[in-house]
């Protein structure tokens, strides 16, 4: 501890009984005073009292100065953190500059198309010129390169053979799947919403909630009555997709009817069945309620649009809105490069 402040504990504990700096001003000088010959000086001495306010004069003036000190010295390192955290956020602004021109030099870099020594190659295109009329039935590289309809089977996939005579027959009137779900005959029925699925299963009147055992699993589902048996049996298997568990419940209504309310894991897809094996719905006939879809925060009901455009695009044997980009992309790299020959070109 240094000889500055080696007593500061007791001129603290002085200063708050003083209850200010005059007061211990006055007890310092009272003490000097009263206990001390600073002011009368050695015995034979006049001038006691002037020499000592000179002392203190002379004292004070030191002080002066080194406080002086101290508060240029608390002003420049104001000014050496002020400059190091303008320099810091000059260096973030720099930092995250480049970071956006580089992302916008990637996306700019979306559409390159690479040729190689055996011809011309667009890697991962999978449309070709729109203007086009679409292939014949045997297919195209086209069709069989589109992504299948979200939770498709190979039953569920429409391409530019068997999907199109499949559309032909659903737009000469085959109504959409009633609540977007279906009927297992003489098992359940089922409907859903992109957040949910809901499965009614009749058991015996009278049925009791004890008399019921409900199995809720990420990719399973089973329901039996105990000790009874009912028109369709025990309900029993895999899930076609998986559920949130936590989120999933099941309750029985007027002791007839079991509903089992299950949260989609994934609120982006329509399921096209419930449990592996049962029939399954074309999910490009599946119409959400305008009302829900309006209840959706911006970025998922832009998701969802562009969901349901992409499924009738796949429909009608159209480009989605992906492969319409990629198409725009390579309209554009032609106009661009006149003197290519396109004619053989390979798309994949």
């Amino acid at each position: 501890m240094s000889s500055d402040d080696r007593f500061d504990g007791m001129y603290m504990n002085l200063a708050q009984q003083c209850r200010g700096i005059d007061p211990l001003l006055d007890s310092v000088f009272g003490f000097l005073r009263r206990k001390t010959d600073f002011f009368s000086g050695p015995p034979g001495e006049d001038n006691g009292a002037e020499k000592a306010v000179a002392k203190v004069m002379e004292i004070l003036e030191r002080h002066r100065k080194l406080a002086n000190k101290d508060k240029e010295e608390k002003k420049a390192k104001a000014a050496k953190q002020k400059a190091e955290k303008e320099r810091r956020r000059k260096e973030k602004e720099e930092k995250d500059r480049k970071a956006r021109e580089e992302k916008d030099k990637e996306e700019g870099n979306d559409g390159v198309i690479e040729m190689g020594d055996g011809g011309f190659d667009v890697d991962k295109v999978a449309a070709a010129d729109a203007s086009q009329p679409p292939p014949a039935p045997m297919g195209s590289d086209l069709s069989a390169s589109a992504p299948p309809p979200s939770g498709g089977s190979d039953k569920e996939k429409v391409g530019a053979g068997e999907g199109q005579g499949e559309d032909e027959d659903e737009d000469d009137g085959t109504p959409p799947p009633p609540g977007n779900g279906g009927t297992v005959e003489g098992k359940y029925t089922w409907t859903q919403t992109l957040q949910e699925v809901t499965v009614h299963v009749d058991v015996p009147a009278g049925t009791k909630g004890r008399d019921l055992s409900v199995s809720l699993k990420k990719q399973g589902l089973s329901i039996s009555v105990k000790g009874h048996s009912f028109a369709g049996g025990d309900i029993s298997g895999t899930l076609s997709k998986a559920i949130v568990v936590d989120d999933s419940f099941w309750t029985l209504e007027d002791n007839k009817a079991v509903v089992v309310n299950m949260q989609k894991l994934n609120g982006m897809e329509w399921w096209s069945h419930v449990l592996s094996g049962d029939p399954l719905i074309n999910t490009q006939k599946v119409q959400p309620e305008n009302s829900k879809l309006a209840d959706l925060d911006g970025d998922t009901r832009q998701t969802v649009e562009k969901m349901m455009h992409d499924q009738r695009q796949k429909a009608l044997n159209l480009p989605t809105s992906e492969e319409q980009k990629k198409l725009d992309i390579l309209e554009k790299f032609k106009i661009q490069h006149p003197e290519m020959d396109f004619s053989n070109a390979k798309f994949s």
